[in-house]
């Protein structure tokens, strides 16, 4: 029963990331990579809002019990973020980059949450 749970949760978890992919592009937002993955951490969408990369993390989380989507981007889970980030600003001329957030209670689009500037890479 286990990984018919797993594949729900990754089926919701791709359906939330074009969800969140639509709600940025149509706001003007480039999509440049999915799901960017190195060792210790994975971004969900890097966009290019005009000359800015933008990093996005897309959080469903249909249940409030441990405070919703926005709670669980921990600070543990943006040092991964950060890390994936680095990597991936490694192989890219210089520029600004920002991290957004899209929190989702269901994968209906006019109750998402958008975050921009959600955290640093300073903090």
């Amino acid at each position: 029963m286990q990984a018919k749970t797993n594949d729900t949760t990754t089926t919701r978890g791709r359906e939330a990331e074009a969800l969140a992919a639509r709600i940025l592009e149509r706001h003007g937002l480039r999509i440049v990579e999915r799901n960017f993955r190195v060792r210790g951490g994975e971004i969900d969408l890097i966009c290019r809002d005009g000359s800015t990369l933008v990093f996005v993390e897309v959080r469903l989380r249909s249940r409030a019990d441990f405070g919703g989507a926005g709670a669980s981007i921990t600070t543990g889970k943006q040092r991964r973020i950060i890390l994936a980030a680095q990597h991936y600003l490694a192989g890219q001329p210089d520029c600004d980059c920002r991290f957004d957030c899209i929190l989702l209670a269901s994968l209906d689009e006019r109750q998402a949450q958008w975050l921009k500037n959600a955290f640093s890479a300073d903090a």
